[in-house]
C-alpha cells in the first residue's frame, strides 16, 4: 500500500508559515518522497490567517486531499479552522498559550464565519473556545501535543547565552518543522542540510537555526514518543526536481530565449518576474539559456506597450499579469493584433470580478482572454495544467507567437503559481526555438504586411537595413500606411483571419489536447484541475472504475474537429473547472453543439482537491448526482 501523508502548518501571516512549509517540503524531498504543497493566504501583509498543506507520498501525486495527518498551529485561529480536519490517529502540535482563547478573542475571524462557528458550538452544547475544539479533536482519535513555544525558545536562548526572546520569535518556523520531524522519527540530517541551504545567504543565523532544530527535534522525540506514525529515508528519486509553481514558466522563458519581460506588481503574477529579476546576470551561451531583462513599469498599460516595443526590435518579449492588470492591457492587445506583433502575455488567473479575492484561486478569465480587446483579430489562448507543463508550454507559446505573428495569452493561475511540487527535472533540450518568418536580411522593396496565402508576412525588425516599416493603430495597407479603402480593409482583415486556419492545422494535435484513458465516461477540463482530476481518476481505478480525461490546452482558436472526434463515442461528458458558469463548457456548446452531462465546479477561491473530485465522480457513477455539483472544501 502506498505511503500517503499530509502535513498542515498555520498561523498569522508573518509568523514563518511559508518558510516552515518550504523547509518541510525540501526535507521530505531529500528523503525521497514525492511532494505536492499548496499555500493559502489573505490579501494583507501581516496578521490574517495563513496556512500551507504539504502532501508527501512514495508514489507520484498531483494534488492535495481533504484534511491532514499532522498539524502545527502557531495560533488559536489555526486550531479553530483546521482542528476537525485532522485524520483519526493524526496529531496536533500547538502553542499551549492559546488553549483558553475564546472565539470573541480572535479578531481576524470574518463576521459570517464567526457566526457559523458560534452556531456550531451551540449545537454541540460546548463553550466557544479553543479548549472545546481540542476536545472534539481528541474524540475523533487525534493525538494532541501542547507546547509552550516561548518556553522552548527561552531554553534555547539560555543554552546560547542569548536571553533576548524578541529576536528569537523568528525561530517559530524551525520549531514547527523540527517538532513535526521529531514525532515522525525522521532522520535529522536532511533538516540540518536544508537549514544550511535555506539560509546560505545569511550564514550568521545558520548555527542559531540548527541549534533550535536540534533542541526542538529532541524535545518532541522525548516528550511525544507515543505517536506511532513515522517517515524514513525513502531513497531519493533520480532526475527529480523540487520546484515552486511560478518557477516553471520563469525557467521556461530563460530557456526558450525570452530576453525581455515587463510587469507591474500584482498577485500572483509578480513572483515569476521577481524570480527572473534575481537571475538577470546569468550568462547567455549560444543564445540559451540566459538572462531575461526585467522592467517594472508604472502600470500594466506601460507593461504591455514596452513588451510590444521590445518585440518590434526582434527580441522575444513577454509581460506577466493577473486579471485586473490584463483588463488594462486590452486596448494595447488590439494594437498588437492589428500590427501582427508576436508577444506573450502570461496570465496568472485569480478570483474576480474587480479586485475579487486577490490572493485566491480561480479560473474566471477564460472567456475574457478569448474576447479581450475591441474589434476582431486573431490571438492564441493556451493553458497549462501543472508546473511541469508550464515550463515546456512557455517555449511553445513563444514559438506560436513568432510563427503566426499573433499575441499569445498563456493562462496559468494562482493554484499553479503557489504550489510546491516534485516533478521530472526540466530538460532544456526538449525546448525548440522557431522564430518563424523573422528576417535577418532584406533586398529590394519591403512590405511588412504583404498579402500571402497563409496570412503570415515576412517580418522585419527595427533597424534592419532596407526593412523600414510603419506601425499604426489604424487599418493600413501592405506597407503599414493608414488606409480606409474598403477593398484593402477586406484584404487585410481576411489576411489576418487566415492565420486561424493555420493555427489549427499546424499546431500538433498532442499540443491542442492531451488524452488520458478510455473516453466512454469522459472528463473535459483545462488548466490546474488537471492534477486533482488525474489523482481522482487513479483512486477510482483502484475501485475498478475507468474514467477518461481530455485536458484541452488550445482554447482559442478552439480545436473543434479534434475534440468532436475524441468525444464521438463518449456516453457521459463531465465538465470540471474552477469557475461558476462553466466557461469551457460554453465553448464546447458553442463549437460542438453538445452540453456536458454533468458539471463539477468550484468558485470559493480555493483550489480543488482530489478527494472532492473523487466524491463527486462517485455520485455520477452511482447515478446519484445532480447535473451541477458545487465544491466547497477549504478554510
Amino acid at each position: 500500500m502506498a505511503f500517503d501523508y499530509s502535513w498542515l502548518i498555520g498561523g498569522p501571516q508573518g509568523s514563518g508559515v511559508d518558510t516552515a512549509a518550504n523547509i518541510f517540503s525540501r526535507v521530505s524531498a531529500k528523503l525521497g518522497y514525492h511532494i505536492f504543497g499548496k499555500r493559502e493566504y489573505h490579501s494583507n501583509i501581516m496578521g490574517e490567517h495563513s496556512y500551507f498543506v504539504v502532501r508527501l507520498s512514495d508514489e507520484k501525486i498531483s494534488s492535495n486531499v481533504n484534511g491532514a495527518n499532522i498539524m502545527v498551529a502557531y495560533d488559536a485561529e489555526t486550531l479553530i479552522r483546521h482542528c476537525l480536519e485532522i485524520f483519526k490517529g493524526g496529531a496536533i502540535i500547538y502553542d499551549s498559550s492559546v488553549i483558553d482563547t475564546t472565539i470573541d478573542e480572535i479578531p481576524t475571524l470574518e463576521v459570517g464565519y464567526k457566526k457559523r462557528l458560534l452556531e456550531f458550538f451551540k449545537s454541540k452544547n460546548m463553550e466557544p473556545n479553543v479548549s472545546s475544539i481540542i476536545d472534539l479533536a481528541k474524540k475523533n482519535g487525534v493525538k494532541v501535543y501542547p507546547v509552550s513555544f516561548r518556553d522552548v525558545l527561552a531554553n534555547i536562548a539560555n543554552e546560547l547565552g542569548k536571553p533576548e526572546l524578541s529576536r528569537m520569535v523568528r525561530l517559530f518556523n524551525i520549531l514547527g518543522v523540527s517538532f513535526s520531524l521529531g514525532i515522525l522519527k525522521a532522520p535529522i540530517e536532511p533538516l540540518l542540510e536544508t537549514i544550511e541551504d535555506t539560509f546560505s545567504k545569511k550564514p550568521s543565523i545558520i548555527e542559531l537555526n540548527k541549534k533550535a532544530a536540534n533542541f526542538s527535534y529532541n524535545y518532541a522525540s522525548a516528550k511525544f514518543s507515543d505517536f506511532q506514525d513515522s517517515i524514513s529515508n525513502n531513497g531519493k528519486s533520480e532526475n527529480t526536481l523540487l520546484v515552486q509553481g511560478h518557477q516553471g514558466s520563469a525557467l521556461g522563458k530563460m530557456v526558450c530565449g525570452c530576453r525581455f519581460q515587463s510587469y507591474y506588481p500584482i498577485t500572483p503574477a509578480s513572483d515569476e518576474s521577481e524570480f527572473l529579476e534575481t537571475h538577470e546576470i546569468l550568462q547567455v551561451r549560444e543564445d540559451r539559456p540566459g538572462s531575461t531583462s526585467i522592467i517594472q513599469t508604472e502600470d500594466e498599460i506601460s507593461a504591455i506597450g514596452m513588451a510590444i516595443g521590445a518585440s518590434l526590435t526582434g527580441v522575444r518579449s513577454a509581460t506577466s499579469t493577473s486579471g485586473p492588470g490584463f483588463s488594462l492591457m486590452a486596448e494595447t492587445l488590439g494594437w498588437a493584433g492589428i500590427n501582427e506583433v508576436p508577444v506573450v502575455i502570461t496570465l496568472f488567473q485569480r478570483s474576480g470580478p474587480s479586485t475579487g479575492l486577490p490572493t485566491r484561486h480561480g479560473q474566471d478569465d477564460l472567456l475574457f482572454a478569448i474576447n479581450a480587446g475591441h474589434g476582431e483579430f486573431p490571438r492564441i489562448v493556451y493553458a497549462s495544467g501543472d508546473v511541469e507543463d508550464s515550463f515546456y508550454d512557455t517555449g511553445k507559446c513563444f514559438n506560436f507567437a513568432d510563427i503566426f505573428q499573433v499575441p499569445v495569452i498563456h493562462i496559468l493561475d494562482k493554484f499553479i503559481a503557489s504550489s510546491i511540487v516534485t516533478c521530472n527535472r526540466f530538460d532544456p533540450d526538449l525546448v525548440s526555438i522557431d522564430r518563424g518568418k523573422l528576417l535577418e536580411k532584406i533586398d529590394g522593396d519591403y512590405k511588412r504586411f504583404a498579402l500571402s496565402e497563409d496570412g503570415i508576412s515576412p517580418r522585419s525588425k527595427l533597424g534592419l537595413e532596407n526593412g523600414i516599416f510603419w506601425n499604426t493603430g489604424d487599418e493600413s495597407d501592405e506597407y503599414g500606411h493608414i488606409t480606409e479603402d474598403p477593398v484593402t480593409r477586406i484584404q487585410m482583415m481576411d489576411k489576418r483571419q487566415t492565420k486561424v486556419e493555420q493555427i489549427i492545422s499546424l499546431i500538433p494535435k498532442e499540443d491542442q489536447a492531451v488524452v488520458y484513458g478510455k473516453l466512454d465516461i469522459c472528463i473535459v477540463s483545462w488548466g490546474s484541475p488537471k492534477g486533482p482530476i488525474l489523482d481522482a481518476i487513479e483512486m477510482h481505478k483502484q475501485d475498478g472504475y475507468e474514467i477518461g480525461f481530455i485536458d484541452i490546452k488550445l482554447l482559442h482558436p478552439f480545436p473543434t474537429d479534434y475534440i468532436k472526434s475524441l468525444l464521438i463515442d463518449s456516453s457521459i461528458v463531465i465538465d470540471i473547472e474552477a469557475n461558476m458558469t462553466g466557461q469551457l463548457a460554453s465553448l464546447i456548446k458553442e463549437n460542438l453543439l453538445r452540453d456536458p452531462d454533468y458539471y463539477i465546479l468550484k468558485y470559493t477561491g480555493r483550489p480543488m482537491t482530489c478527494t472532492e473530485i473523487f466524491d463527486s465522480l462517485k455520485k455520477i457513477l452511482e447515478k446519484k448526482a445532480e447535473k451541477k455539483q458545487v465544491l466547497s472544501y477549504g478554510d
